[in-house]
């Protein structure tokens, strides 16, 4: 067994119900706090009422923000000096993966910006030159999509989309949230077309983290648990069956065990391209990761297979993995060496169906062209994936989905 280390989790406040509680939690870390929700869905749904109702029963004062589309660094500043000097003792994101990572980004400058102000681009990885110190405010995360992941997790991303542009994250160990309430009622009503792209972030999540060169056996079984539910309840939730709070609660629990898996094991290919592209085209992340990952994963099985004949165990070893996903997705027992090929191609080939089942839209309806491949492909870093691609297969990645 090799050795690792784990990162800390929030405290968590999982299951049907629970949101009942935000004011409750929240009030443990302060009684003026800044609330940060989606532009529109929660208030649409009538849960930003009861959230706000909650919060002033536990005599908890709230300011309000509202985030449209990814957030940038610039809201982040914008944000920051619009209540530094307010009192705010805590900050609550109650949305998807972009209000979290909003919330989260703004948590630490809040704290950080005291006596001086430096934006929150100085501190992004790969952008500015500092190392954020690690003080934020308190911040608690409820997430209402199944997805990113980032209430588990210890890195904000911010976008700043166009020529030029940039998805990275600002990072450190004491940015985790302090406690994360994670309740299925909440994505009880999130559409199709954002379940379908979130869920497919958190399948890509999982699978790239579960087959990483930084995985390691605490992160494999997580990751093994969230995929077993992936595979019963993905579909169903975006098409049959969004209102049943069982497949909705299998989801959720999904979402976080991906975050909770790639901050610790890290992530692959599907994700270096999801950070490269999200910073040229106004493109959803998981819409991003779910046309990248089929051709990705079907170019990795193959160079493994490459390497594994000549003998290499590591390789043989990722193989296993991605059998193990195909007997999971196929409802097999237990994968016999003669069968990983069979389970890895039948892995791929669910990845296919799944993300034309679930009609997610081709890249190339975002405005890309053949043209953006070069530039896409020399800024993407393979990062974690268990073998490496060539340029040219990087390229036939994006090229195929187009």
């Amino acid at each position: 067994m090799k050795p690792f280390q784990f990162s800390k989790i929030p405290q968590i406040h999982f299951g049907v119900g629970q949101i009942k509680k935000v004011g409750e939690v929240t009030a443990r870390f302060g009684t003026s706090v800044l609330l940060v929700t989606g532009e529109r869905s929660l208030a649409r749904t009538g849960k930003l009422d009861e959230i706000t109702t909650l919060l002033k029963g536990a005599g908890i004062g709230y300011r309000h923000v509202a985030v449209k589309g990814e957030p940038s660094p610039a809201l982040v500043d914008e944000t920051v000096n619009r209540f530094r000097d307010e009192g705010v003792e805590a900050v609550l994101a109650v949305g998807g993966g972009s209000a979290v990572d909003f919330g989260k980004a703004t948590s630490a400058m809040l704290a950080g910006t005291a006596d001086e102000f430096i934006s929150v681009e100085e501190f992004l990885e790969g952008v500015g030159g500092r190392r954020p110190s690690g003080v934020k405010l308190p911040f608690i995360a409820v997430p209402t999509t199944s997805g990113t992941g980032s209430e588990a997790t210890k890195n904000a991303v911010l976008s700043s989309v166009g020529e030029g542009g940039f998805k990275k994250s600002i990072r450190h160990d004491n940015f985790v949230p302090d406690a994360a309430i994670v309740d299925p009622e909440l994505t009880l009503l999130c559409p199709a077309d954002v379940s379908a792209a979130c869920g497919m972030d958190a399948f890509t999540q999982l699978l790239e983290s579960y087959v990483s060169t930084g995985s390691n056996r605490m992160t494999d079984a997580l990751a093994v648990s969230g995929l077993k539910e992936i595979g019963r309840s993905l579909v169903p939730a975006c098409t049959a069956s969004p209102n049943d709070i069982e497949v909705r609660g299998s989801m959720v629990y999904a979402a976080f065990v991906s975050g909770i898996t790639l901050a610790n094991a890290g992530l692959g290919v599907v994700h270096g391209f999801a950070s490269t592209i999200g910073g040229l085209f106004d493109i959803p992340h998981g819409v991003v990761c779910a046309n990248v990952m089929g051709p990705a994963m079907r170019l990795t099985v193959a160079a493994l297979r490459d390497r594994a004949g000549g003998g290499d165990e590591k390789s043989a070893g990722f193989l296993k993995k991605f059998a193990r996903v195909g007997e999971i997705f196929n409802g097999a027992e237990c994968v016999e060496d003669a069968d990983m090929d069979r389970y890895s191609d039948l892995l791929i080939q669910r990845i296919f169906e799944w993300t034309e089942l679930l009609e997610i839209p081709r890249l190339g309806e975002f405005g890309m062209t053949g043209g953006d491949i070069d530039g896409i492909v020399s800024k993407t870093d393979i990062k974690n994936n268990p073998v490496s691609l060539s340029l040219g297969e990087m390229a036939q990645i994006i090229q195929e989905r187009l």
